[in-house]
């Protein structure tokens, strides 16, 4: 496992120095990266988007992020590099433990969320119709392969189509979550997801 402060260059003032720096941790090494990747070209002049190489579940996924922050933060006092304006944990309930658990911790350090539930496929359904039903973590997955037209491994098309209607999953996903405040469901409950909320902090920078 690599340790938070190790395998990292030390970020000096340069161009990069007038842009945000965003850190997210996913816990996924293929299908969040793809799915991120669009979103760190088009916004690449005010935003600098980078995905930590640590890869978990949930709970060492924020253990992990707010361990990273800590040491950004102390190199930061001594004069050593520039700690991240913003970190983040992507990740799917799906039949994780422990999830209540790694929330609270992530709130706790202020570790920004993007999760959904019960996968990161049912947000890219959102993309294309409404999903106000619960939904299996299988029948998402093989829904979206339909739609996207391939697996995991996420294609340029299919980024690129995700990138496209962005708009309308985030709309999709925000009703979702008044509907489950409205009905008395917890947070987070299935189907939901937060993955707008990163997206979101990503533009703002370049609107």
């Amino acid at each position: 496992m690599r340790r938070a402060t190790s395998g990292r260059p030390r970020r000096t003032a340069g161009i990069s120095s007038v842009r945000r720096e965003i850190l997210v941790f996913t816990e996924g090494e293929k299908t969040e990266d793809g799915y991120l990747l669009p979103w760190r070209r088009v916004f690449r002049d005010t935003v600098l988007l980078e995905v930590d190489p640590f890869h978990g579940v949930p709970q060492s996924l924020v253990r992990q992020a707010v361990a990273t922050k800590r040491a950004e933060a102390r190199d930061q006092r001594r004069g050593r590099g520039r700690a991240h304006d913003e970190i983040w944990c992507m990740f799917d309930i799906d039949a994780h433990p422990n999830i209540p658990e790694a929330v609270q911790l992530a709130e706790a350090h202020g570790i920004g969320l993007a999760i959904s539930h019960p996968c990161i496929e049912l947000w890219f359904l959102l993309h294309f119709q409404d999903q106000m039903a619960y939904l299996g973590r299988h029948d998402a997955q093989s829904a979206a392969a339909v739609l996207l037209g391939c697996g995991k491994v996420l294609t340029r098309p299919a980024t690129d189509l995700l990138y496209d209607r962005y708009e309308d999953a985030r709309d999709r996903a925000q009703r979702l979550d008044a509907k489950h405040e409205g009905d008395g469901s917890p947070p987070r409950s299935n189907p939901s997801s937060s993955v707008w909320s990163l997206i979101e902090a990503i533009r703002a920078q370049g609107l």
